[in-house]
């Protein structure tokens, strides 16, 4: 096996690389722990795909880790016969460093190996790709992308045919073929670009087909046409891909909308921002600042690959709020299953979809409306499983699915999260309440009232160097000898690990998990709260959620001291 130096001596002597990439190399010449970050392991392949830093090496974003990903994908669509490489792979890509070189590397692999590709002219969200792929019916799709990381960061991910994520048996068929090319340099990757004439534009006619597809979606055009000239929102795309569908749809609906000037701009740097997640407030201070000036009643914010939606709405007094994920999430699913019900459109066998992460809010809405509510582990290709599980073999309609990290989808025309189709479902909702003299936040307060007040927060605890993986499924690890009969305060009803798919009840007897493993552990708290920890899937961060419910707030924010304090004493994990 090779050291890290005779690798970078292999990249710092190859011919593949340009005079600047070579450059790059030798100004960490004699920076041995830069050395070894870059080049002492492969970036490695998950359900996720790829993410990493921009930059020469092996365990970096670049172009020839790109390729050699894409050469794998490659020969695993070969192996799946002719029809699957006539069918083709679509690529699109954000706005990010790269991330069109990317696109375009990845494009003429495909097409160097004889597999149709189709490439979007211009940058185009991950629910555009998703609903592209099934649009198309190709047997792939590439989205070049990092979502909400920082600006240093880039990302290669793939979906399967049905247009989600690549299945974790699937990726692990695909990760065989990956490895088998033992370098990102490997003459094994074959790459003419005297083929690239052979690269398809995407066809426009697929963005005209996926605004009709959500604009179908709609489920208050009466209150939306009489309250939408009226109503003030402000939006930002954040530098990213968002602004062009965002603001298409909700102009198609009738919705004006006030966009932020300095963040339509794509800039690769997010220069306005710290970090590019429409989850915090920092991230919307421009939007909030604008929709201060303008009086507006809600401000919309969404990541560079506009798979998320962050949101702040004005509250009682009148301020600017950031709604959680959690909140958005539930007032979209008691809004979607309200207007069902009133709309006589409820479908008995309806059925909704949260990751178990997600707040516990979302079940009390969905029993009280009569339907069910799937848990599945954190990411979206699982919520994704269950559409294609239950909806495409018409046993059961999916409604609608959620994760605390700003991610909704309504419709089965993506199986991603679809940050537009969400913005234009909540601008109606603020529609639908405006012209029944009331607002989302007063909304949001009415379903405290009725369910009891749920406290959601996620923390994390930042890991660094090349075994941070490794050292945070350790931690998790630890957890599963850690069994308490209460923290802080409130009974543990169960424990669950998710790696295992075990659950112990405080009895001790112990009963299966019906999902896909996940390296989690879940601690279940009386009064239907929980504690979750899991290692970040994307970033070198080990997550830690909370949700605790009480009568108020002021009772739920002393139940979550507590729980925490106890928890970080005895586990020894206390967050950044």
């Amino acid at each position: 096996m090779k050291t890290y130096k005779e690798i970078y001596k292999e990249w710092c002597d190859s011919p593949l690389l340009g005079g600047g990439e070579k450059s790059e190399l030798f100004s960490i010449e004699d920076n041995e722990k830069e050395k070894e970050y870059r080049f002492g392991k492969d970036l490695e392949f998950g359900t996720a795909g790829m993410r990493g830093i921009v930059g020469m090496g092996t365990n970096m974003m670049n172009v020839y880790t790109v390729r050699r990903a894409t050469q794998g994908l490659a020969d695993y669509i070969k192996s799946l016969g002719k029809t699957a490489a006539l069918r083709g792979v679509v690529i699109s890509y954000d706005t990010r460093h790269m991330s069109y070189e990317f696109a375009y590397a990845a494009a003429v692999v495909l097409v160097s190996n004889g597999i149709k590709a189709y490439l979007f002219r211009d940058v185009h969200p991950v629910p555009m790709l998703s609903f592209a792929v099934r649009r198309l019916k190709t047997a792939a799709g590439i989205m070049i992308t990092a979502s909400h990381n920082p600006k240093e960061y880039n990302g290669y991910k793939i979906y399967g045919e049905d247009g989600a994520q690549m299945s974790p048996e699937d990726t692990a068929r695909l990760l065989r073929f990956i490895e088998a090319i033992e370098s990102p340099l490997s003459d094994k990757i074959v790459y003419d670009e005297r083929r690239e004439k052979r690269i398809i534009y995407t066809p426009k006619s697929v963005d005209r087909s996926y605004y009709r597809t959500i604009k179908g979606l709609r489920l208050s055009p009466k209150e939306t046409k009489q309250a939408g000239k009226t109503i003030k929102l402000v939006y930002t795309p954040v530098h990213g891909s968002g602004y062009v569908p965002v603001t298409t749809i909700l102009k198609k609906i009738g919705i004006n909308v006030a966009l932020v000037p300095e963040q339509i701009v794509k800039d690769p740097d997010f220069s306005t921002v710290k970090v590019p997640n429409p989850e915090y407030m920092e991230t919307l201070t421009l939007a909030i600042k604008m929709a201060d000036f303008k009086q507006a009643d809600v401000v919309f914010g969404t990541d560079p690959d506009c798979d998320r939606l962050g949101v702040a709405v004005r509250d009682g007094s009148g301020e600017f709020t950031v709604l959680s994920g959690n909140q958005t999430g539930s007032l979209l699913l008691d809004y979607i299953l309200l207007r069902l019900k009133e709309t006589g459109r409820a479908d008995k066998n309806g059925f909704a979809v949260k990751s178990f992460v997600t707040t516990s809010l979302a079940k009390r809405i969905a029993d009280d409306y009569g339907v069910e509510l799937f848990d599945v582990p954190v990411g979206f290709k699982y919520i994704g499983e269950k559409i294609k599980q239950y909806d495409d073999t018409g046993k059961r309609k999916f409604i609608f699915g959620f994760e605390e990290s700003c991610g909704y989808l309504r419709g089965t025309h993506c199986r991603d999260k679809d940050a537009v189709v969400a913005s234009m479902l909540f601008a109606e909702m603020v529609c639908y309440y405006n012209c029944r003299g009331k607002s989302v936040y007063s909304r949001l307060m009415e379903l405290y009232g009725k369910y009891g007040f749920v406290l959601d927060r996620s923390e994390s605890v930042l890991y660094g160097g090349l075994n941070a993986m490794r050292d945070m499924s350790e931690a998790v690890e630890k957890l599963r000898a850690f069994s308490p009969a209460s923290i802080g305060g409130v009974k543990v009803e169960g424990v669950r690990d998710y790696l295992s798919l075990k659950r112990t009840g405080a009895d001790g007897t112990v009963s299966d998990i019906d999902c896909s493993p996940s390296n989690a552990v879940y601690y279940e708290l009386e009064g239907g709260g929980f504690i979750c920890v899991r290692p970040s899937g994307t970033e070198p961060k080990l997550k830690i959620y909370y949700s605790v419910a009480a009568e108020n707030e002021a009772r739920a924010e002393q139940l979550l001291k507590n729980v925490k304090a106890e928890f970080a004493l005895k586990t020894g994990i206390v967050s950044a």
